[in-house]
């Protein structure tokens, strides 16, 4: 009987051991959108032709390198201005804009210039109110050439300090993707 109780007693710790061993569901991180494609068109509010700005990279990194158009955008002008993303590795291309727009909370696009009178106002948000950046205001101001840098984050700190103005300091979270644009203000 002592040897049925010891026998009992180990299958028990060993069942529990096993039990306490036992790992949950895998956690599968969010894998990042493959972004070839980056077009920024601003339109100006008073009617004249739009500037595109683009970045193409078909091949990815270390391969051919990417296509980069530039612009000149007018003095003193108000330009509305759409960010479209796209796979077009992918068949048939994929939008990775509408990703971003189902996962605003996860993403905020973050504008970076060397520009002295340019500034770009956020004119869309997430449920929670915070930022996206795929529509945005633009306006400039005296004639100055530089540039423009787009950095799209992944999971961005979007309370900490200054983020919600487009300051990406604290913003933390992962880069989806960063071009920068050459830019003639005349």
């Amino acid at each position: 009987m002592k040897q049925n109780q010891i026998f009992t007693g180990l299958f028990f710790a060993a069942v529990l051991c096993f039990a306490g061993c036992v790992k949950d569901d895998p956690t599968i991180p969010n894998q990042e959108e493959v972004i070839t494609t980056l077009i920024y068109t601003l339109t100006p509010d008073n009617g004249g032709n739009a500037v595109v700005l683009s970045f193409r990279d078909l091949d990815g990194d270390g391969g051919n390198a990417p296509v980069i158009t530039t612009g000149i955008l007018t003095t003193n002008t108000t330009y509305t201005a759409l960010l479209e993303l796209q796979n077009e590795a992918a068949e048939p291309t994929e939008s990775i804009t509408d990703e971003i727009e189902e996962e605003a909370e996860e993403h905020q696009f973050f504008f970076q210039t060397t520009l002295n009178d340019l500034e770009v106002i956020y004119d869309d948000q997430d449920a929670d109110g915070n930022p996206i950046g795929l529509t945005t205001t633009v306006t400039t101001g005296n004639s100055d050439t530089g540039t423009i840098t787009i950095i799209l984050k992944h999971e961005p700190n979007k309370s900490a300090a200054g983020v919600i103005n487009g300051d990406i300091t604290n913003a933390g979270g992962e880069t989806d993707i960063e071009v920068t644009f050459g830019v003639d203000v005349q």
